[in-house]
């Protein structure tokens, strides 16, 4: 089969099992638009927000720097490197307390960037080095994929629109500058900041229109990679089947089936043939009803004992009758009516029991014993 055969054949919905083999392998559907929006957005809530006071405080510590200027003296050798690291030291500290809001803003908002797409995992596979990253063929492959170009159309359409968004700003903020009369130096600056804050905003409701499209994008484009045929289906069926937590799994739910279904049934029984402790057939007939007795429930081991004692609980009569027991939980299944070769002798054993019922007592038939009836 082809590579292209194969692509064609991935007609069917992933599992459960392969999305999170997928996922464990890092491969998750990730957009990077989400992080561009949060970048300028997280650019509009300080230019909005930490602005009008960080600036003011970043001024006073150049001021500060500057005043100090004709003051500081810088020695000599070790002497002048030392002075000139205290200096720097002090201008960098003055620097980081008063950016340290800005920085926090935009790491938050690289986070919540990642975190508002709804998977996020770290797997060892994406970082070991590959050689199918490096590979000139497979890098040609990605060049003229379908996704590269998407990539390619949703940069360019984003840099045509950012780009007239700005123009059509900036052209309108200039013409209004050269249209005021009588305006301040002072004022130069506030006008700036109402710009920026505009273009910001513009550009922020774009950008969120583009990451909403491109998360779709991503998601559907990553559920059909993850598509698999009928044959892998097939495959990974046989695996499951195969891994032994999954049948140990499955066959305690049989069980715990097995028991409740017993539980109910049993007590509805007319009798219960036993062997007397390997095996355990509960059958039922209902004169005027049933053609024929009709098994209700049979069981080995264990299960033989859980019969007997839910017979015993419910005053269900236990007959011992090795050959019949052993011969009847070998041919009949649950919920048929026994085989026409034993009708006669599970007749006998049924008749002696209504009669004991009714109270006539007489001798068993062959082959039987009597263990419960109260």
């Amino acid at each position: 089969m082809s590579a292209d055969e194969d692509d064609g054949s991935k007609t069917e919905e992933p599992s459960e099992r392969k999305l999170t083999k997928a996922r464990e392998k890092g491969d998750v559907p990730a957009s990077r638009e989400t992080g561009n929006l949060m970048s300028v957005f997280s650019l509009l809530m300080i230019t909005i927000f930490l602005l009008p006071w960080v600036l003011p405080d970043l001024a006073g510590v150049l001021r500060g720097l500057f005043q100090m200027a004709g003051r500081i003296d810088i020695g000599e050798g070790a002497q002048g490197l030392a002075d000139v690291g205290m200096v720097s030291g002090e201008l960098t500290r003055g620097i980081s307390r008063t950016l340290a809001p800005v920085i926090i803003v935009m790491v938050l908002a690289a986070v919540f960037g990642v975190l508002i797409q709804g998977e996020t995992v770290v797997a060892r596979d994406r970082i070991v080095p590959k050689l199918s990253k490096i590979s000139p063929i497979e890098g040609f492959k990605r060049l003229f994929s379908v996704d590269a170009l998407v990539e390619f159309v949703k940069n360019v359409t984003k840099v045509v629109i950012v780009g007239a968004i700005t123009l059509v700003i900036t052209h309108q903020a200039v013409a209004r500058l050269w249209q005021t009369t009588g305006s301040l130096p002072e004022a130069f600056l506030p006008h700036v900041q109402d710009v920026v804050r505009h273009l910001l905003t513009v550009t922020t409701v774009f950008l969120v229109v583009v990451a909403v499209a491109d998360i779709i994008w991503k998601r559907v484009s990553w559920t059909r990679k993850q598509r698999m045929s009928l044959r892998e289906l097939r495959d990974e069926f046989k695996d499951s089947e195969g891994d032994p937590h999954i049948k140990a799994k499955r066959g305690e739910i049989r069980r715990k089936r097995a028991r409740q279904r017993i539980a109910v049934a049993v007590p509805t029984a007319t009798v219960v043939l036993t062997n007397p402790t390997h095996y355990a057939v509960a059958l039922k007939y209902v004169p005027g009803v049933d053609q024929a007795p009709v098994c209700v429930a049979k069981g080995t081991g264990l299960m033989a004992a859980q019969i007997r004692r839910i017979a015993r609980e419910n005053d269900v009569a236990i007959v011992e009758n090795k050959p019949l027991a052993r011969s009847l939980h070998a041919l009949v299944e649950v919920d048929s009516q026994i085989p026409v070769e034993h009708w006669q002798a599970v007749a006998e054993i049924i008749g002696y029991i209504m009669d004991l019922r009714r109270n006539i007592r007489r001798k068993p038939p062959g082959g039987s014993q009597l263990r419960e009836l109260d």
